[in-house]
């Protein structure tokens, strides 16, 4: 039994990926209208939002509370940036797509400054970045008068190969690469130890700095990349485009098993956290439950998620053996 609970420990993505099959299999009872062929309209939508949410992901990782609230702004300005400068044509795709890698560099940048250097909490750092984001893209708004996509960035997001959706194969991509960052790199290695004790990680001669740096560098180009795509995806760009993504990124990194103190995160966790959380939002979409409520009932799962992943901190805490220092 003690193995079986560290196992479970050790691969908290479990978790996420059997309410998946539950609820899944719920839903295919209850309906009678989900099948593998309805699954793919779901790994769709949970494909755009894993791309948002390993950025989240990293972020989290770095501990002390970060998260990156930036990230709907950064998704919904990406999205107008690139339909303006593609304007509809493959061959001005480069240009979008250097548009976009540059909004998602400056504001990683610019969250990272305000984080690592003038020691602004994260959660109040991106936020206002956020909102510099918002007032770029109301401007942005007015230049988007009409609504071209290129055709290959419209293939890339909503073409399919054997029936399967080439989001998902990116999603999937984006999971194996991010899995092998954190697993089997230096860097990943480092991001877990900033995680876990930034001061103990700087004593031991990590530039805690540039770890940081890196995760909200992350989290902003992956946003960024997400709404290029997604614009191509729905045909346009909309002001609130990104909204959605501001709590779902946060909720599949904490349902997929990603320790919400930092430290310790899991790529495959992340995936079954988005997929379940978009199982979540359709079960209630078939309930015919209004959107503020669907809102109310994504947060409260968050919370109890977080409730939850906080006892058991405590629990650890309190049956951690205590060391008493000895006289010389």
């Amino acid at each position: 039994m003690t193995a079986l609970i560290e196992r479970l420990e050790r691969n908290r993505w479990i978790w996420s990926a059997l309410g998946v099959l539950l609820l899944w299999a719920v839903l295919s009872v209850t309906t009678g209208r989900f099948s593998l062929h309805s699954l793919s309209g779901v790994a769709v939508s949970a494909s755009f939002l894993t791309l948002v949410a390993l950025g989240q992901m990293l972020v989290v990782t770095t501990g002390r509370g970060n998260i990156d609230l930036s990230i709907a702004s950064v998704l919904t300005l990406s999205a107008y940036a690139s339909i303006v400068v593609a304007a509809g044509s493959d061959a001005r795709l480069p240009l979008a797509l250097a548009a976009v890698l540059g909004i998602g560099l400056v504001t990683g940048l610019a969250n990272a400054l305000l984080v690592v250097v003038l020691r602004i909490p994260a959660i109040i750092a991106t936020l206002a970045t956020g909102y510099i984001l918002a007032t770029a893209t109301l401007i942005a708004n007015r230049w988007a008068a009409g609504f071209s996509m290129s055709p290959f960035l419209k293939t890339l997001a909503a073409g399919r190969v054997e029936g399967v959706p080439l989001m998902l194969v990116i999603a999937l991509v984006a999971v194996a690469l991010a899995g092998l960052l954190l697993g089997r790199t230096v860097y990943g290695r480092r991001l877990s130890a900033v995680g876990q004790n930034e001061r103990a990680a700087a004593l031991a001669g990590i530039r805690t700095g540039r770890v940081v740096t890196g995760a909200f560098l992350a989290s902003a180009l992956l946003a960024a990349l997400t709404g290029m795509l997604l614009g191509a995806y729905v045909g346009g760009a909309f002001l609130e485009m990104g909204q959605p993504y501001l709590l779902q990124s946060l909720g599949a990194v904490v349902l997929g098993g990603s320790l919400i103190f930092g430290g310790s995160s899991t790529a495959l966790g992340t995936l079954c956290g988005s997929f379940l959380l978009i199982l979540i939002v359709t079960t209630m979409q078939i309930a015919g439950l209004p959107a503020g409520t669907q809102d109310i009932v994504q947060g409260i799962v968050v919370i109890a998620v977080l409730a939850l992943a906080g006892g058991r901190a405590v629990r650890r805490r309190r049956a951690a053996p205590k060391t008493e220092a000895v006289a010389p």
